[in-house]
Formats: structure tokens, C-alpha cells, sequence
């Protein structure tokens, strides 16, 4: 087994371990002690630190990943980082340029932003401006977490993430509960939590080694033309950013602004339960990022293709799987969860952000290969498209249709970008894009569905307790038969070296 399957397999471990945690934390903390508001709160001051980073990071994320390989000279001694010609540095200056100017607009911004949010959110404006050091830490959590990434090393920045940020929010939440905290403190103790995360990369980073804060100037003078990519993808990288990282938190806002922090609250419960459905994707493609990065270095298009169709395959099972096992219990979790009555009109919410995180999952690996390329300069074009319509689509709908109509806006407007992106790759690339297990995939989870409907309609059972257990079968059936077909030789093989350890 590979290191990408090694990694991506623990990574994924920690990552469900997280899940546990925030399940725990959004059906039996915050969900009961928390109003819908408190929880909006958190939910947009999250999102605006989150299009705050986007911006002020001027790209680094995608740069390191991209220019990681040019820089890295491999040590001649087993086990050691390689040379790296003061590439960490730059990662540090870059985004603290940008954060310094995006600080600056933020603060111009806030009149009219305070305006257009007073009405119906007042809470949000009281805190505006600790947007500001919760942006700060949350941008440079990422920046570490990437530069470990491109060493291979993902499972204790993905612990970081997944369960030292999740258990510090819990805690929050639970002195925010319990009264030992203010309002005020609340909202510290949350940007507290993110300077610990933070931290904790910046000391595993440098314990890896081989990471040095001196710029290697004589490096940039050898290599010019390096340099001048460099820049010119980090301009790229600026404009693209502009308008693909608005699409994501677009909903969070125009529900903040128009129908108030409590509607947040919900819409955020429901997108807490979709992300479920990509969480593969973030451990799976982490790792492999690096990989294709080289794969597109050296323009070996087999390797390409072999990557992409591996990790869409894969991600389209599990992530699909996932989301079907979420949908046959929609009921009992929302008769589960504390006040789950304020929470249950999200229903057909949580249905359309899990299709449009499935999309996320599947698809977004293979459009990250166009940005990687020489044509990355279309992915502005793609993202331009994406926000647009993001805009344009929550302006109409959610007034027509509340949460489910920002859901279908931000659905349809996913569903148009990748189509427009994986075209695009096909012909740009010439990269395979599906094979077989795609459509065996798509097979098992139509007819899933469709078995999940008819139950629904024709077999109605008595208690919804025994209503989701018999529907669950069906997507145990529907995984059986997946493993039976080997759809996919990885998950095949990762569960045969699981049945062999326990049998030892």
C-alpha cells in the first residue's frame, strides 16, 4: 500500500474521529443549549473569516502545492526533508502582506456592510471586528497545515483540524452553556481556539526539520523564470479568489442580512450534516494533491488519469454512500436532536447541500488538475461563473423559498461550474475523467434511491425507529454489492488488511 493510501487511510480515521466529536457537539450540546441565533452567530463570524483568509492568503495554499516541487531538492540521506531554498519563508511573507491588506479594506467595508446587516443581525456587526485576529489564526492554521501537507505528512495537522479544534469548540460551547463565560468571552474563547490550532502546526512543522525561516535569494537568481511563474500564478491566484471564494459563504450572508442570525443557525445545522458527504475528499486528496502536482510537472498523462479517475471513483462511492445512509434517517435525526422541531424545515435542505457536497467530492480533485496546469488561468473563468450565479440565483430564491432556496442556489450553481470545469479538463488535458466504476456508482445509487421512495411509499411502517433500520439495510445491501462488484480495488483491498488484523 502506497503512501497516499497509508496517509489518506489514517487521515480519514482521524477525520470520522472528528466527526464523532462534532456530532456529539451539534445533536447534544449546542443543538439543546444553544439558541438558533448563538449558533448563526458562530456560523457567519466563521464564513467571513473564511472569505476573509481566501483573499489574504493571495493563493499560498495552491502555491505551495504547485511550486513545492521546484524548489525541494531530495536529501541523499534516507529519512531526511529535502532542501527546500527558503521556500517556507515566502509561504510565511506572502499571506501576511496580503492579510495586512485585506485588513485595511475590511475596516473601510464596515459602514456599509454594519448597514446592510443592522436590520436583521445586530449581534454580527457588535462583532465585526474580531473577525479580524480569528482571520488571522485561522489563515495561518492553513498555511502550516499545507506546508506539512507537501512533506507528506497529513494525519497531525488533519488532528489539529479535525479533532483539537472540534473538542476546543465543544468546550466553548459547553462554559458558553453553563454560564462561565459571557457573550464576550464566548466569542474570544472561539478565536482562542484557533490561535491554539495555530500554534500547535507551527510546532510540528518545525519539528519535521528541514524548514527554515531564511529567504535563499541566490536560489531565485539562479532560477528567474521560477520566480516569474510564481508571480504571475499569485496574481492569477488574487483575482481568482476575488470571486471563487465569495460562492461558498454567499448563502450565509444573504440569510444572515435577510431573514436574520436565528435562520443562519438552522441553515448551518443543515450544512453541518451535508459536509458529512466530502469528508473523504478532504483527507483523500490532501495527500494526493502533491502527487499529481509532480504527475502534471512531468506531463505524464497515464499517472494523471490513473490519479484522477482513482480518487473521483473512490470519493463518488463513499461519498454517495454516505449520503444515502444520512437521507433513509432524515427523520430520526431530526426527532433525535434536542429542538429538533426549530431544526426539521431544514430537511429538504440538508438533501440539496449533500448532493452538492457529492458533487464537491467527487469532481472538485479534477478541477484542482486545471489549476496545477498551464491552463489554470481558466479555473478564473470557472469561479467567475460560480459566484455569479451563486449571486444571482440567492437573490432570487431565497426570498421565494427561504433555506431550501439557498440551498438550491448554491446546488445549481456547483452543478453549472463542474460541468463547465470538467469539459475543460477533458479537452485541455486529455485526461480520462470516468470509467467503469463511475457508472457502476452511479448505478447502485440511483436504484438506491429509488428502492428508499418506494419503501416509503408502499411499505409504511409503524415506528420511525424501525422505519430507518429497514431502510439502512438497504444501504448496507447497496455497499455488499458494491465490495461483490469491486468497484473499487482500493476499499476492497483496505478491508481485507482490516479482517486480517482482527483476525490476529
Amino acid at each position: 500500500m502506497g503512501i497516499i493510501a497509508k496517509q489518506s487511510i489514517k487521515g480519514t480515521i482521524v477525520t470520522y474521529l472528528g466527526v464523532a466529536v462534532g456530532f456529539v457537539t451539534t445533536f447534544f450540546v449546542i443543538t439543546r443549549f444553544l439558541s438558533a441565533e448563538d449558533i448563526g452567530l458562530v456560523r457567519v463570524m466563521i464564513d467571513a473569516a473564511t472569505l476573509f483568509i481566501g483573499l489574504a492568503q493571495l493563493g499560498t495554499s495552491a502555491s505551495i502545492l504547485r511550486f513545492y516541487p521546484y524548489f525541494a531538492e531530495p536529501s541523499e540521506v534516507r529519512g531526511q526533508q529535502p532542501e527546500e531554498h527558503g521556500f517556507f519563508f515566502w509561504t510565511i511573507v506572502v499571506p501576511m502582506v496580503g492579510f495586512l491588506l485585506v485588513a485595511l479594506l475590511f475596516m473601510v467595508c464596515y459602514a456599509p456592510l454594519s448597514e446592510w446587516f443592522g436590520e436583521k443581525s445586530p449581534q454580527f456587526v457588535n462583532y465585526y471586528y474580531l473577525v479580524l485576529p480569528l482571520a488571522f489564526f485561522m489563515l495561518y492554521q492553513t498555511v502550516f497545515e499545507t506546508n506539512a501537507n507537501v512533506r507528506m505528512r497529513i494525519v497531525f495537522p488533519r488532528a489539529v483540524r479535525e479533532l483539537l479544534t472540534r473538542v476546543g469548540l465543544l468546550a466553548v460551547y459547553l462554559l458558553y452553556a453553563f454560564d462561565i463565560v459571557t457573550t464576550d468571552g464566548f466569542v474570544w474563547s472561539l478565536v482562542g481556539v484557533y490561535a491554539v490550532a495555530a500554534l500547535c502546526n507551527t510546532v510540528y512543522l518545525f519539528s519535521l526539520g528541514g524548514v527554515s525561516l531564511k529567504p535563499d535569494f541566490a536560489y531565485l537568481r539562479q532560477n528567474p523564470g521560477i520566480v516569474r511563474k510564481y508571480l504571475l500564478y499569485t496574481a492569477f491566484l488574487v483575482l481568482s479568489a476575488v470571486v471563487s471564494v465569495l460562492a461558498p459563504t454567499l448563502s450565509s450572508f444573504f440569510i444572515t442580512a435577510q431573514m436574520g442570525l436565528s435562520y443562519t443557525g438552522i441553515f448551518a445545522i443543515a450544512t453541518y450534516m451535508a459536509m458529512m458527504v466530502s469528508i473523504p475528499y478532504r483527507s483523500l486528496t490532501a495527500i494526493a494533491a502533491p502527487q499529481l502536482s509532480l504527475a502534471i510537472k512531468h506531463d505524464d498523462r497515464e499517472q494523471i488519469s490513473h490519479q484522477l479517475t482513482q480518487v473521483s471513483g473512490n470519493l463518488l462511492l463513499i461519498g454517495g454512500l454516505i449520503l444515502a445512509l444520512m437521507w433513509v434517517n432524515i427523520d430520526l435525526i431530526f426527532a433525535i436532536l434536542p429542538n429538533g422541531a426549530t431544526y426539521a424545515v431544514a430537511r429538504r435542505t440538508v438533501l440539496l447541500l449533500g448532493i452538492g457536497q457529492l458533487c464537491v467530492a467527487t469532481f472538485q480533485f479534477t478541477v484542482t488538475a486545471l489549476s496545477y496546469s498551464r491552463y489554470y488561468p481558466f479555473t478564473l473563468l470557472f469561479s467567475l461563473v460560480l459566484t455569479v450565479l451563486a449571486l444571482l440565483l440567492n437573490n432570487l430564491f431565497i426570498p421565494r423559498w427561504g433555506i431550501d432556496g439557498a440551498a438550491l442556489a448554491t446546488l445549481t450553481a456547483q452543478v453549472s461550474y463542474y460541468l463547465i470545469a470538467l469539459i475543460t479538463v477533458r479537452l485541455a488535458l486529455g485526461c480520462r475523467l470516468f470509467t467503469r466504476r463511475h457508472l457502476l456508482t452511479i448505478l447502485l445509487l440511483v436504484l438506491l434511491f429509488a428502492a428508499n421512495a418506494l419503501c416509503l411509499r408502499y411499505l409504511p411502517v409503524g415506528t420511525i425507529w424501525l422505519s430507518s433500520l429497514l431502510r439502512t439495510l438497504l444501504v448496507v445491501a447497496v455497499a455488499a454489492l458494491a465490495y461483490q462488484w469491486r468497484i473499487s480495488p482500493e476499499i476492497n483491498e483496505y478491508i481485507h488488511a482490516l479482517f486480517h488484523r482482527i483476525r490476529l
